[in-house]
């Protein structure tokens, strides 16, 4: 009696073992199911399945929008995205203009001529869209054939360039104050290196660059005009931040533009926060032809990046503070 009463109870707990081991079972793989359908649902899942790498998945977050990859991976041909994500100036906002444009220009230009030229807006037309410069910004505003300043802007603190760095008559010439400062210790630097360099123009109102915009175009008609001139509203000159410089050695724009002088400026001048504004093979950004004079006031910081990535300020604009 007492055996077949151990016998049972040894069935029951081999029963109940046994359901507890279906319990985990039914635990382990519900769970790994479900980890599995929730998987196939991640962003991963489906970028395997569009062909893309763990890698390449990890480069895509790393620059795009996380809502907006999907979306991107089916509208966009897998290695061209691949390319233009792994530019150093790339925007994620300006992905759709840089694909259009490439399609249009991919024979003319590099892919890293194609995302700077959309993001300093110069895939559009000059001047077809216009935007409110932000003054506060100070020496890192940005004005050009997209970015205008207003009729009545005056910078604060302008200060007369002494006739012993500067050309015309006296009080011609002024610059704000701190890029003044700057600017006479560039001058000072110059001298001790054998270079004497000389102001030509500097501070203009809006009025006088309205004057000056419509006699060129007077006489050289619209499109040459704005290649060698702002229209009113969108000339550096009015920020009180710009030199035209030349040498007195070399004082004439083409001359200037072969000398010494000059290329001491061009290794040098960014050390005091000024940049050539305006440099030779760059005209498809600026919409300006070469200016070898033209020197913007843009700080230590942006000048320093600007020399040393060998970028634009409107390049430098669109990807440091734009963006």
């Amino acid at each position: 009696m007492k055996k077949r009463k151990k016998l049972k109870l040894k069935k029951q707990v081999y029963f109940f073992l046994a359901g507890i081991i279906v319990v985990i079972l039914s635990v382990i793989f519900g769970v790994s199911f479900y980890r599995d359908a929730k998987y196939k649902e991640t962003l991963e899942y489906q970028l395997i399945k569009e062909g893309y790498n763990k890698d390449e998945i990890a480069l895509l977050q790393s620059k795009l929008k996380e809502d907006e990859i999907l979306e991107d991976v089916k509208s966009y041909e897998k290695d061209l995205l691949l390319s233009l994500v792994q530019e150093k100036y790339f925007l994620s906002k300006n992905l759709k203009e840089y694909v259009e444009y490439n399609e249009e220009n991919e024979e003319d230009y590099e892919l890293s001529d194609i995302v700077a030229v959309v993001n300093v807006h110069a895939h559009l037309k000059w001047y077809q869209e216009t935007y409110e410069t932000d003054t506060s910004l100070q020496e890192k505003m940005i004005v050009n054939k997209f970015y205008e300043l207003s009729k009545d802007y005056v910078p604060e603190n302008l200060k007369v360039i002494p006739l012993t760095y500067a050309y015309g008559a006296e009080g011609d010439n002024q610059i704000i104050d701190y890029a003044y400062d700057k600017f006479m210790d560039l001058w000072q630097a110059g001298k001790d290196a054998g270079y004497h360099f000389m102001v030509q123009s500097s501070y203009r109102d809006y009025e006088e660059q309205e004057s000056l915009y419509n006699e060129r175009k007077a006489s050289l008609g619209e499109r040459k005009a704005d290649e060698t001139a702002a229209r009113p509203g969108h000339s550096e000159h009015q920020t009180g931040l710009v030199l035209d410089m030349v040498s007195i050695a070399h004082s004439s724009g083409e001359d200037f533009s072969q000398s010494e002088d000059y290329q001491w400026l061009q290794e040098n001048a960014y050390k005091y926060g000024f940049i050539e504004r305006y440099p030779e093979g760059k005209t498809y950004l600026t919409g300006y032809s070469p200016e070898s004079w033209h020197w913007r006031y843009v700080g230590i910081e942006a000048a320093t990046i600007c020399h040393n990535e060998n970028i634009t300020y409107d390049e430098y604009y669109a990807f440091y503070i734009e963006s």
